[in-house]
């Protein structure tokens, strides 16, 4: 677990260190309060991942208990 997250930090440090940076798009985009629009939409792509996940990880669950009988 300590290497996923290391890994993850490792992974992400660059995008971390870019984001300082003066991005004329992004101002852009929140002064037109687009922004908030893409927020959203990429919060409700992530959270239909997870629960896609979750539901096969249940599925496969169920699947393993049924041929371990």
């Amino acid at each position: 677990m300590k290497k996923l997250f290391l890994f993850l930090f490792a992974g992400l440090m660059p995008f971390l260190s870019r984001a300082q940076s003066d991005i004329t798009m992004a101002d852009t985009m929140r002064q037109e309060g687009k922004i908030y629009v893409v927020v959203a939409v990429l919060s409700v792509i992530f959270i239909g991942i997870i629960l896609f996940l979750v539901t096969i990880e249940r599925r496969v669950a169920r699947m393993e208990k049924q041929i371990n009988r």
